[in-house]
């Protein structure tokens, strides 16, 4: 697959999984966006550059995807002004742990924005947004330079991150009494 992350700074990560519907049956061409931090802790909006760790993907007919990137790393929120001077007074790390946006949409269901976090990353108990949820920590399993599990060669170690979304359909819009 295209790779979101295009030299950007950071340890090559690649995604798979599912997009299933409630009773498991796949959901094929459903869309995928994604954006996150580079290996350096930047979005797109700091670093000035369009699409810059961005991705626009699409499960296959099987509902399988693929995705190719950087793995993120944490970083911190903006602590000029008066947030900062807030959390300069309290013990709250002001950290973000390590995460990857997901947007996963498909025509007839509702779409679900959510991110993945890595398991045993540095700021995970202390989220400053308290976005952490169990189910969102994956394992980002590191392997040595070679054969990826989606068919790819790397030359360098990187990380694999397997997860299943799953899509419910939107409901039926009400007919006019």
């Amino acid at each position: 697959g295209a790779d979101m992350a295009k030299g950007a700074p950071g340890i090559p990560c690649i995604i798979t999984g599912t997009v299933r519907d409630l009773d498991g049956k796949p959901v094929g061409n459903a869309m995928l966006d994604l954006w996150q931090t580079d290996g350096e802790g930047l979005y797109e909006a700091q670093i000035g550059k369009d699409q810059y760790m961005r991705g626009v993907y699409h499960a296959r007919a099987d509902g399988t995807y693929n995705v190719r990137t950087v793995a993120p790393i944490g970083y911190t929120i903006p602590m000029d002004g008066p947030v900062g001077d807030l959390m300069g007074r309290t013990k709250i790390s002001h950290m973000r742990p390590a995460h990857i946006h997901f947007a996963v949409s498909a025509p007839g269901y509702k779409t679900v924005i959510t991110h993945l976090f890595q398991r045993g990353g540095d700021y995970i108990e202390t989220d400053v947004v308290f976005g952490v949820k169990e189910p969102l920590i994956v394992d980002f399993v590191k392997k040595d330079a070679g054969k990826a599990s989606s068919g790819e060669t790397l030359a360098t170690p990187f990380y694999e991150v397997k997860y299943d979304f799953v899509l419910v359909k939107a409901a039926k819009a009400q007919q006019a009494a």
